[in-house]
């Protein structure tokens, strides 16, 4: 058993007549020459419309998002719920009294309607059946020989047109999307030659070798003088620093006279052989 069906043999087409093809030349061309204005406006909009839609329509909506939820949590919802509670409590035991009270009269007016319907149906039936057949001879009979001799015809014939017509927009259509395309590609090809390249060219051929002269004569002699110039302002600073120690120290020992040196303090340990060591086991403080 085949699990799967041969294909079935294409269908021939139906031989088409001379005012399809007396049409279909002209219309295409004409279509072409006012549908590429439109692709091209339509591919632009498309872009302001994408645009618009990332930086304002969708924020704005997730702020009316969040408002129509607040709205809707906060107000609609309490409201709701009071609405509940006032049908089941309050409207449903009003309805049920006025029913037990207003159900005779209605059974009365209902069978006051009924024989009043009887004979308006009845005049109604009659009137109903005169404007039927006065209608189907005054207009459904003339109607239905203006369709079948003069409309369907005609119908026929614009039918084929609008055929032609929309086969005609579809191929320029796509035709268009294909120029704007190209037009595309052009416009950055020409930015690209007039643009970009004469930048690169700019940038490679004159502003980098300029950039290495300037770095090589300029800037790395200045950097050295500058760093010969630091060296030298530390030296200086560290001389003046040295000289006003000097006169700090000058100045106190005038005012104050010379510090005493400090005196040795006495060591709880002797020096000398007795002085305890990592080969001994005794110390001087342990020892008899």
């Amino acid at each position: 058993m085949e699990l799967q069906k041969s294909p079935s043999p294409p269908q021939p087409q139906a031989p088409e007549g001379c005012l399809v093809v007396a049409l279909r030349i002209p219309l295409r061309v004409l279509t072409f020459l006012v549908v590429l204005p439109v692709r091209l406006a339509w591919d632009a909009l498309g872009v302001v419309l994408e645009f618009l839609w990332r930086y304002l329509v969708a924020p704005v909506g997730r702020v009316t998002g969040w408002v129509l939820y607040g709205l809707y949590r906060y107000l609609l919802a309490p409201l709701g719920r009071a609405l509940v509670w006032m049908y089941v409590h309050v409207l449903t035991p009003v309805g049920h009294a006025l029913r037990w009270l207003l159900a005779p009269v209605g059974r009365a007016l209902v069978w006051l309607g009924g024989l009043l319907a009887c004979g308006l149906r009845a005049i109604l039936r009659g009137i109903g059946a005169a404007l039927y057949w006065t209608g189907r001879i005054l207009l459904v009979l003339p109607a239905l020989a203006l369709w079948r001799w003069v409309l369907k015809p005609v119908w026929r014939v614009v039918a084929v047109v609008a055929r032609e017509i929309g086969a005609a927009l579809g191929h320029a259509w796509r035709v268009a999307g294909r120029v704007a395309r190209a037009v595309g590609r052009v416009i950055g090809t020409l930015f690209r030659w007039i643009f970009v390249e004469p930048a690169r060219w700019a940038y490679r051929t004159v502003l980098t070798p300029v950039g290495h002269v300037v770095r090589d004569l300029v800037l790395r002699p200045v950097a050295g003088a500058a760093r010969v110039a630091g060296r030298a302002t530390r030296q200086v600073l560290a001389a003046v620093r040295e000289s006003a120690r000097q006169a700090r120290a000058d100045l106190g020992r005038m005012l104050f006279g010379t510090p005493r040196k400090p005196e040795p303090v006495g060591r709880r340990e002797p020096s000398g052989p007795e002085t305890r060591t990592l080969e001994r086991s005794t110390t001087p403080l342990t020892k008899d």
